[in-house]
């Protein structure tokens, strides 16, 4: 059975009937969206139990935050088939988005984050999707190239002398999808979920940053 967009309504709408999924199930659905709908290329992630991360290193830097293996990458476009035959061999990892491929991300902290949506929603400015972490940041998907740009953006804008906690997410970085878990910290969350256009073509960070800036900067401790 291969993937489609009505397939994957189809499984979701039957699971509400049936009233739950099996977990490798629903991680499979999750994943083969990711991919087939969003365009997305994902990696099963470690998961986190309280202080410890699956990977079994008692130095993990990242506890329930890296790859399990950054070569098992399933990539964008995966079949539904594809990817429970790829998942299966990392039965319940976490389910992690590469960045700097599809999209770049800037990190602001959620409270400023959620702040910043909601300016932003009210300019008409486009958004892309936005997530809340389990560690209090908000994840502002935009065009790939905006950890590079960052400085020079900053500079442009008058930012740069500005103390902020505002950081951009490039090549070789990754971030928990929702609705993956970081264990005590709790799930990933959409606070802007993925749609079409949205997730295939995020703004460029120039449209977002000023706002995301300002409302930073006037919450430092947000």
């Amino acid at each position: 059975m291969g993937f489609t967009i009505g397939g994957i309504r189809d499984m979701r709408s039957g699971s509400r009937r049936r009233g739950r999924t099996s977990g490798r199930a629903s991680d499979c659905t999750t994943v083969a969206e990711f991919t087939g709908l969003w365009g997305w290329d994902v990696v099963p992630g470690a998961r986190a139990a309280g202080p410890d991360c699956s990977c079994g290193k008692a130095d993990c830097a990242a506890p329930g935050a890296h790859p399990l293996d950054p070569d098992a990458l399933v990539p964008a476009g995966a079949t539904l088939d594809e990817v429970t035959e790829a998942w299966g061999r990392f039965p319940g990892a976490a389910v992690l988005l590469p960045v700097g491929r599809a999209f770049d991300v800037i990190d602001v902290p959620e409270a400023a984050g959620r702040r910043a949506l909601i300016r932003l929603e009210r300019m008409g400015l486009p958004l892309g999707p936005v997530i809340a972490t389990p560690d209090g940041r908000a994840h502002f998907f935009v065009a790939p190239g905006a950890a590079v740009e960052l400085p020079t953006l900053l500079y442009r804008m008058g930012w740069d002398d500005a103390t902020l906690d505002l950081h951009a997410l490039g090549a070789g970085s990754y971030i928990t999808a929702p609705p993956s878990d970081r264990g005590d910290l709790g799930p990933a969350i959409w606070l802007r979920a993925p749609s079409l256009d949205t997730a295939t073509q995020p703004p460029q960070a120039r449209l977002l940053l000023g706002t995301l800036a300002y409302v930073a900067h006037r919450s430092p401790c947000a």
